[in-house]
C-alpha cells in the first residue's frame, strides 16, 4: 500500500491511536467522539444527542454509537431533580475513558454547584422536621385567581341536540345536488368494447345450445372473453374457436363451466404467429459495359458501379501516377499488375511532361 499524507497547518483534531485503532467502537462512536473533541467551547452547552445530528447521525445509529461510547467510559450521564421539580440529565464528555469515580472528580471541579447530593444520596438523607400546621380556616381552590362560579346543570349544555332533518317532499321528486351534476358531467363513458371482444363473448354465451352443462351467466362470459379475443387475434374463427371448447368433453362431466372453460381457454390457447419478415429488396439492375476513357494503350471496357467513367485499374493507376511524381520513385506494391505498372509510368511521364 502506497501512503501520501500531508500534515494539516490548521482546522485539525488530535486523535489518539487508542481510539482510532479501537476495535470494540464501531466508526459511528469514533467519528462522534473526534467531531465532539474538536468543538468550541460556544458549542459544548449542546446535548449530545443535538450535536450527532448535525453528522446526520439518527435513531438507531446514534443510539448504538451512544450505548459504546457509555461502556468504554467516553461519556457519563447523571440524571436529577432541579429545585424547581424538573428532572434533568447532565453529560460530561471526554477524549480518555474515565471511571464513574473520576469522572465524579472531573465533575465537581468542572461544574461546582453540580458537585451537590446525588438522588440515592438525597434518598438516604433524614426527612425534615415537623412543622406546626398553618394557621387559618380553609378555603376553596382557586384556579388562575378565578374563584369557580357555582354550576348550573340546567343553562350549561355543551352539546345541544341536534335539529331534525326536513322531510323530503314526495312531489319534488330526488333533484341530484350541484357537486353530483359536476360528477356525473366529469366521468366519462366507458370505451366502447372491441370487435374481437363482442365475437368471443357471443361465442361463448352460444356454448350452452350445444351443451346445457356449459351455461354461462352474463358476468363469466364477460370476464373470459379477455381470454377468448387472444384466441380470435392469433387468426382463428369463431367456429374454431367453438369446437375448440367444445371437443373433447371431460368423461365425469362438467361441474363447473366457469372453471372449465377458463382452464381450456388459458392452457390450450394456440401460439401467436411469428411475423412476417419484409421481402427482401430487388438486388439492383445491371449496368451496361463502356469503353474505359483513360488513355491506355488498349482500349477495353467495363461495368461501371455509379458514375465513373474510368476502370478501378486505371484509377489505381492515376492515383499511383500522381504519388510516383511527388515522390520521385518507381516503386510498386506487390499486388500491383503488370498492366497497372505501365500505366502507371506511363502517366507518371505525361504528368512530368517527358515523352512517352
Amino acid at each position: 500500500m502506497l501512503r501520501h499524507v500531508i500534515a494539516p497547518s490548521s482546522g485539525w483534531t488530535k486523535a489518539s491511536h487508542t481510539v482510532v485503532r479501537d476495535r470494540r467502537m464501531n466508526s459511528d462512536a469514533k467519528i462522534l467522539l473526534l467531531y465532539v473533541q474538536g468543538l468550541p467551547e460556544s458549542a459544548t452547552g449542546r446535548p449530545l444527542g443535538e450535536l450527532a445530528r448535525k453528522l446526520e447521525m439518527k435513531g438507531r445509529a446514534y443510539q448504538q454509537a451512544k450505548k459504546q461510547l457509555i461502556e468504554h467510559g467516553y461519556v457519563h450521564e447523571w440524571r436529577g431533580q432541579g429545585d424547581g421539580g424538573r428532572w434533568v440529565t447532565e453529560q460530561l464528555f471526554t477524549n480518555t475513558p474515565l471511571t464513574r469515580d473520576e469522572a465524579r472528580a472531573v465533575r465537581a471541579r468542572l461544574s461546582p454547584e453540580a458537585a451537590g447530593p446525588t438522588r440515592a444520596e438525597r434518598l438516604s438523607a433524614p426527612p425534615p422536621s415537623a412543622q406546626s400546621p398553618t394557621v387559618g380556616e380553609p378555603t376553596p381552590p382557586s384556579a388562575g385567581g378565578y374563584v369557580p362560579e357555582e354550576e348550573h346543570v340546567d343553562k350549561n349544555t355543551p352539546h345541544p341536540p341536534s335539529e331534525p332533518e326536513p322531510e323530503p317532499d314526495p312531489e319534488a321528486g330526488h333533484r341530484p345536488t350541484p357537486a353530483q351534476e359536476a360528477g356525473a358531467e366529469a366521468t366519462p363513458p366507458p370505451p366502447p368494447p372491441s370487435p374481437q371482444l363482442t365475437r368471443a363473448e357471443r361465442v361463448l354465451l352460444s356454448l350452452r345450445h350445444t351443451r346445457r352443462e356449459l351455461l354461462l351467466g352474463v358476468g363469466e362470459a364477460r370476464a373470459l372473453a379477455v381470454e377468448a379475443a387472444k384466441w380470435l387475434e392469433r387468426g382463428l374463427t369463431e367456429s374454431e374457436l367453438r369446437h375448440a371448447l367444445l371437443a373433447e368433453p371431460p368423461k365425469g362431466g362438467v361441474h363447473s363451466a366457469y372453471g372449465f372453460l377458463g382452464h381450456r381457454l388459458t392452457h390450450k390457447c394456440p401460439v401467436a404467429p411469428a411475423p412476417v419478415a419484409p421481402p427482401e429488396p430487388p438486388p439492383p439492375p445491371v449496368r451496361a459495359l463502356i469503353t474505359c476513357t483513360s488513355e491506355a494503350e488498349e482500349d477495353h471496357v467495363f461495368r461501371p458501379l455509379g458514375d465513373e467513367t474510368e476502370c478501378a485499374d486505371c484509377r489505381r493507376a492515376t492515383a499511383y501516377a500522381s504519388w510516383m511524381v511527388d515522390t520521385d520513385t518507381y516503386d510498386f506494391p506487390p499486388d500491383m499488375t503488370w498492366r497497372q505498372r505501365f500505366v502507371a509510368v506511363a502517366k507518371a511521364d505525361a504528368l512530368r511532361g517527358e515523352p512517352a
